[in-house]
């Protein structure tokens, strides 16, 4: 006999109100569909209408040994009702596919937050891989969060099973299963991931019904699964917004649309010349996509033809576009000296990693920030910049262009693992709101005649495309001389030239630098650059609540830096400077300023949390220095694990 549904009082809605953000995580095996199920969890979020943030975390290697802990992939996102700056800081609820999942990520859970566990995959097997010596779904071991254990892999097989599919074919369906459930958590429509279903199996409509019969599966298993237990529906309302077009974007998607927008203010063509490596790939495969607008793209067969072929393209009247990451940047060091005593327009993408030499290929890190301003041969400046989100890095990619080809010099852009890879929702902005810059090639020899390195207003040579009549000129790595660029190894000409290509550099018209949170002075300023921001805004905002006097400031140009920039860090009693390295802005902002700027670093290969942030506000303000962030001590392995 059916009951009637139990209609909430105001009483007990005031009691338990909506929240206005929920952390979600989904991990599992690398094999698992981890970043799929996200993606299109995501998709889903946005179209309803939440503001977002999230983080995929990949394994490092390509496939790692089914069901082992360095094999787990996860992907949280943060969705809410207000402003969503991070990925949130702690999960509130946790899908995992196997014990190894839930070993890696339970410790991030909130107390109290639920788990919802795959009992089909915790086995004998995979929990000896996940060494664990009980099964933790059943010794008692997560009782300070909630349960919900269900064997998703046989609901899963029993929902396709009228496909006739194989039971290898038939579990590939399982992400789907879990992402109707978690679509049924949140009310969120399945509607966008059945068409995008359909879309993506067109040639297998098998394939694709199989996959829509687990995505409903799961969704009909919470309907059920809320009548006992811990599993109940949420509803999250939707951010307010500016009216307008929106669309979720990655960071290396943003960059890549900005390059292009970038060469279209500029009159341009672009050539972008790449090498496949993590997280920079991506760029190179969004940009292979957008030909239509004049770009050119070559995946060359190392770092170093991949920078040199973009440095002809710039010395054949082209924007040349290069990226990488870590080992590959540090491999394009030579070829960037070549770009700066040549003087041609180069973008050069950073999007950073942790670690030296190999380090930790899928894991985030602010850590060249020095290799960027120093990190070259001889006195090389270049001018540098960093995003401070996904969207962001559009808006950076076009002053990146304007700088390249207004001054005639290469520009670092610095980007992360975290920022490539997280997406956000950004308001596709119109047109009209950016204005043109564009590119004025010298076509005819001057009355007074031509000279290869003359220089304008700004201190840039001409760009002139080779064979135009009349302005024969040669170029190359050996120092040139004042004017003409003919070689010239005299003493005062060297003089001259450094003193001339770091004026340049320095003169670039970089805006002043704002304060982002708080006022100009006071009793202590956090500054912080590229992917940092949001942690950061969320603990001032949270500190100010709370009457602490604090201010946020955010550097977008790392090299040159905002002229007022002294001035105002002057105003604050005290600085912290929030990095993921070991005080690389903090040592920067001491050469150039004279301030007693203090470190907050963290170097775990994961992006800070917003109370590690607030907990050092707190310590600076009762008369604290900074410090590090310790790392998780319940992540790292036992000394009997690495000496057994």
């Amino acid at each position: 006999m059916a009951t009637a549904a139990h209609e909430v009082t105001p009483q007990e809605a005031s009691a338990h109100p909506p929240a206005e953000s929920i952390v979600v995580r989904f991990a599992g095996d690398s094999g698992d569909g981890m970043q799929l199920t996200g993606g299109q969890f995501t998709l889903s979020t946005a179209l309803a209408g939440n503001d977002l943030a999230t983080f995929p975390d990949f394994p490092a290697e390509i496939r790692a040994p089914q069901g082992t802990l360095f094999g787990v992939s996860a992907f949280q996102i943060n969705f809410g009702s207000t402003a969503i700056d991070t990925a949130g800081d702690a999960p509130d609820v946790l899908v995992a596919m196997n014990p190894a999942a839930l070993k890696t990520n339970v410790e991030a859970l909130k107390p109290g937050g639920l788990i919802i566990a795959d009992e089909g995959e915790f086995g004998e097997r995979n929990l000896a891989k996940a060494k664990y010596d009980a099964n933790p779904l059943h010794d008692g071991s997560l009782n300070r969060w909630q349960l919900l254990s269900l064997n998703m892999s046989q609901l899963t097989l029993d929902a396709v099973k009228p496909f006739g599919l194989g039971n290898k074919e038939a579990l590939r369906c399982k992400n789907m299963w879990t992402l109707g459930l978690a679509l049924w958590m949140f009310d969120r429509s399945r509607d966008p991931i059945v068409a995008w279903l359909n879309a993506k199996f067109a040639k297998n409509p098998t394939l694709a019904e199989a996959n829509i019969a687990a995505l409903n599966a799961g969704h009909a298993y919470g309907e059920t699964a809320e009548l006992s237990g811990p599993m109940k529906q949420h509803h999250v309302a939707a951010a307010p917004a500016e009216p307008g077009l929106y669309r979720t974007v990655t960071g290396a998607e943003a960059i890549s649309m900005g390059l292009v927008a970038g060469a279209q203010l500029a009159g341009i063509p672009m050539f972008f010349g790449g090498y496949p490596i993590t997280p920079a790939s991506a760029i190179l495969h969004h940009l292979s996509r957008l030909k239509e607008f004049g770009i050119t793209t070559f995946q060359a067969e190392d770092e170093i033809a991949a920078i040199a072929s973009a440095i002809g393209a710039s010395y054949a009247g082209q924007l040349g576009v290069t990226s990488s990451s870590g080992p590959g940047i540090a491999l394009k060091g030579e070829a960037m000296g070549l770009a700066i005593m040549t003087e041609l327009p180069l973008v050069i993408i950073n999007s950073q990693r942790g670690g030296p030499s190999t380090g930790l290929p899928t894991k985030t890190e602010q850590s060249d920030l020095y290799q960027a301003v120093y990190g070259r041969n001889g006195d090389a400046p270049m001018p540098v910049i960093a995003a401070r989100s996904p969207s962001d890095a559009f808006e950076v990619a076009i002053e990146a262009v304007r700088i390249a080809t207004q001054y005639m010099t290469p520009v670092m852009v610095l980007t992360d693992g975290y920022i490539a890879n997280a997406a956000e929702p950004w308001k596709v902005p119109a047109v009209g709101d950016y204005a043109p810059f564009p590119v004025r090639y010298l076509e005819q020899a001057p009355a007074e005649g031509f000279q290869a390195y003359a220089r304008d207003a700004k201190l840039a040579r001409p760009w002139v495309k080779p064979g135009t009549p009349g302005l024969l000129h040669r170029i190359g790595g050996i120092e040139k001389a004042l004017g003409t660029g003919n070689i010239d190894y005299s003493p005062a000409n060297h003089q001259a030239m450094t003193d001339i290509r770091r004026d340049k550099v320095l003169g670039i018209d970089v805006p002043d630098q704002a304060v982002e949170l708080g006022g100009e002075g006071g009793k202590l300023a956090v500054v912080g650059w590229g992917s940092t921001f949001g942690p950061i805004h969320q603990a001032v905002r949270r500190a100010r609540r709370r009457g602490l006097d604090v201010s946020h400031i955010h550097i977008r140009h790392i090299w040159p830096m905002p002229k007022n920039l002294g001035v105002l860090l002057k105003g604050y009693d005290k600085i912290l400077v929030p990095e993921m390295n070991t005080g690389q802005l903090k040592t920067v902002l001491r050469d150039q300023f004279l301030v007693d700027a203090r470190p907050l670093n963290k170097v775990s290969g994961q992006p800070f949390r917003i109370a590690e942030i607030e907990d050092a506000i707190d310590a600076m303000l009762r008369g604290g220095s900074g410090g590090e962030v310790p790392a998780d001590d319940a992540q790292l392995p036992s000394p009997e694990a690495i000496n057994p």
